[in-house]
């Protein structure tokens, strides 16, 4: 049975590192003297593995990355100290549980071995959010195999619930496990800072010091995204998935140092779950829904089913009832953001709409003439979306409204659609336009419309 040890917040910047800062590391004596005592006293616990999520990792809009390459290597070159170097084994046993349960949770995971790597023109390598922590932690004894990632531009939520998961992987591993979280706060503490200078970005380093002192994880998830951007920062969603580990337990904390004499925020903070406590759980409480919805996983379950047996999902048994009925209902598969495949039906073509959603999943999977069919390597990397129809009805411009009715623009058999909410379609007029093209019906002919309402999964 595993054990997750400790999660740590740690900075990093470079001049922390007494080959690249040289006199500089003195501004900073607070945050190298937190750290080091910290790195001290986790690798009292003797961890097996390290855990560590950097905001300059591999990072992605709509999944979290983790490298899966063997091993990383890495350097300090870029900060003219390149004698400082780091080669690290990959756990990718844990990774791979980790990346499964968070999967299981209806989370997006972007598994990056050599085929990936290629794929997306990525090297894989230790960044210095990695680095920079790694030096402490070496100088103390920790020197164990890792498994590595970036953060991810997520919502909060579906961040959290990632941490929670990658707590369930390490308890159901062999391995005593300790979790890093790297971040440095607002990049606009000072005027002449990295990022510009903002006030605001002081008012974010104390809200956070402030709530993580507390542990009020609720309230770091309230932080205003706003106040978030104003201060630059990019730590925060590193924290968040480190906060979410701890999901569901009593946790002992401190925050050991603050200080930011280059205009950069650096805070050094240990969190000790202590205990497990049900009641403190976000996710138990159903706070913070974040698990994808049953038509989704109905239809990732179809395109995965098929690709890896070469048969058709059958129909779930019991039929659950919101699946019972019939309805047009069109599935969108996404990857990293972009569109990868999206094919539906205007009504009913099935006997219920669990069927429909198992077909149409595999035609936008395999026939979308836009995209080549999507490969097995790529399952873990894609996101779906679920829109059931309702019974179109006549209308006129008048009636229409893009955010929310979906439209369909016909003539004789030729017809086009569009869904409703769709990022970047904000007039009827381009809506109508738009769903016209796709029918093949020109500019000056005239045309029929009638809209539709959609219930929307993710």
């Amino acid at each position: 049975m595993g054990r997750l040890l400790d999660v740590a917040f740690m900075p990093h910047p470079p001049v922390m590192v007494p080959e690249v800062g040289r006199g500089e590391v003195a501004r900073i004596t607070a945050t190298v003297t937190a750290v080091k005592e910290l790195s001290a006293k986790l690798a009292a616990r003797r961890p097996e593995v390290v855990v560590i999520i950097s905001p300059h990792g591999p990072v992605f809009r709509d999944a979290v990355g983790l490298w899966a390459t063997g091993q990383l290597k890495g350097d300090l070159a870029a900060f003219r100290a390149g004698e400082v170097k780091f080669t690290y084994r990959l756990d990718l046993e844990l990774s791979r549980a980790i990346a499964d349960a968070a999967r299981e949770a209806g989370l997006p995971v972007a598994w990056l071995d050599a085929a990936a790597c290629r794929r997306y023109g990525l090297t894989p390598e230790l960044d210095h959010g990695m680095m920079v922590p790694l030096y402490f932690l070496r100088q103390a004894g920790i020197d164990t195999p890792l498994v590595a990632m970036g953060m991810a531009f997520l919502q909060r939520q579906q961040l959290y619930a990632f941490g929670a998961a990658l707590a369930r992987a390490v308890a159901a591993s062999p391995h005593r496990v300790l979790l890093v979280a790297s971040g440095d706060l607002s990049h606009r503490l000072l005027p002449g800072a990295p990022a510009g200078y903002d006030p605001r970005g002081k008012d974010f380093d104390a809200r956070v010091k402030e709530l993580l002192a507390a542990v009020d994880v609720e309230g770091i998830l309230a932080i205003p995204e706003e106040l978030a951007e104003k201060a630059g920062e990019c730590g925060l969603r590193s924290f968040i998935m480190g906060l979410g580990a701890l999901d569901g337990y009593e946790v002992r904390g401190e925050v050991l140092s603050y200080e930011g004499p280059f205009g950069v925020g650096y805070l050094v903070a240990h969190l000790e779950p202590v205990g497990e406590a049900p009641e403190r759980s976000l996710l138990a409480k159903d706070k913070k829904p974040v698990a994808e919805s049953l038509p989704v996983r109905l239809a990732r379950q179809s395109l995965e089913y098929y690709l890896r047996t070469g048969k058709v999902l059958p129909v779930p048994e019991p039929l659950p009832p919101e699946l019972a009925g019939r309805a047009g209902a069109f599935v969108s598969i996404k990857k990293h953001g972009s569109l990868r495949g999206c094919i539906g039906t205007i009504g009913p073509t099935r006997t219920n709409l669990a069927e429909e959603i198992i077909y149409n999943a595999l035609a936008a999977g395999l026939e979308d003439p836009r995209f080549p069919p999507v490969t097995v390597e790529e399952l873990p990397e894609l996101q779906y979306s679920v829109d059931v129809l309702s019974e179109p009805e006549p209308a006129t411009l008048a009636d229409l409204d893009p955010k929310v009715y979906g439209v369909i623009v016909s003539r004789g058999r030729r017809r086009g659609l569009l869904l409703p909410d769709l990022e970047g379609i904000d007039t009827v007029e381009e809506q109508v336009a738009i769903a016209r093209q796709k029918g093949g019906i020109g500019p000056d002919e005239p045309y029929q419309l009638e809209r539709f309402k959609v219930t929307r999964y993710h």
